[in-house]
């Protein structure tokens, strides 16, 4: 599936509450949230923040890059279970589609190495996260978004989804 051009901006809007790189509340509303719900990060330094926290995400997916550079993976030495999948640039593979839609059924901590772009990776992890879940992503140069997965969350994903090609 691929990310149509007018989709691109859509995504630009966090899929729920940004917290600013800049706060000083950061560290504490990210240990507050990591009490209360099963979470799972999407991106390298997202996942690395929690993981230098003591918090190892229920699952998180790297690509081994940061705005577009190379890097190394987090270094978690609790997981579990670790997998691939190969997901291009700007779009989301049936394979990693599939495969984050019964990702859940593994043995956790998971991780989940990405040969080439993790980004749109949020959407199906959006739709087949489990109940009383937050994803935590990167939002480019601003901070972190953390999105508590509800049914309306699901939906507006659903929407987006059901618009790639």
């Amino acid at each position: 599936m691929f990310l149509p051009e007018n989709l691109r901006n859509e995504l630009k809007i966090p899929l729920g509450k940004l917290i600013l790189d800049s706060s000083s509340e950061k560290e504490n509303y990210i240990r507050s949230v990591y009490s209360e719900k099963v979470v799972i990060t999407v991106g390298d330094a997202t996942s690395e923040l929690l993981i230098k926290l003591g918090l190892i995400p229920l699952l998180h997916i790297i690509d081994g890059q940061e705005k577009r550079m190379k890097r190394s993976p987090p270094l978690a030495d609790s997981i579990n279970t670790e997998l691939t999948v190969k997901n291009n640039p700007g779009e989301i593979s049936p394979e990693s589609f599939d495969l984050i839609k019964n990702i859940f059924e593994q043995k956790p901590p998971i991780r989940l190495l990405v040969d080439g772009e993790e980004d749109l990776l949020v959407l199906p992890v959006c739709l087949f996260a489990p109940e009383n879940s937050v994803v935590m992503y990167g939002q480019p140069n601003e901070g972190l978004v953390i999105a508590e997965i509800t049914d309306e969350l699901r939906d507006k994903v659903q929407k987006i989804v059901n618009q790639m090609k």
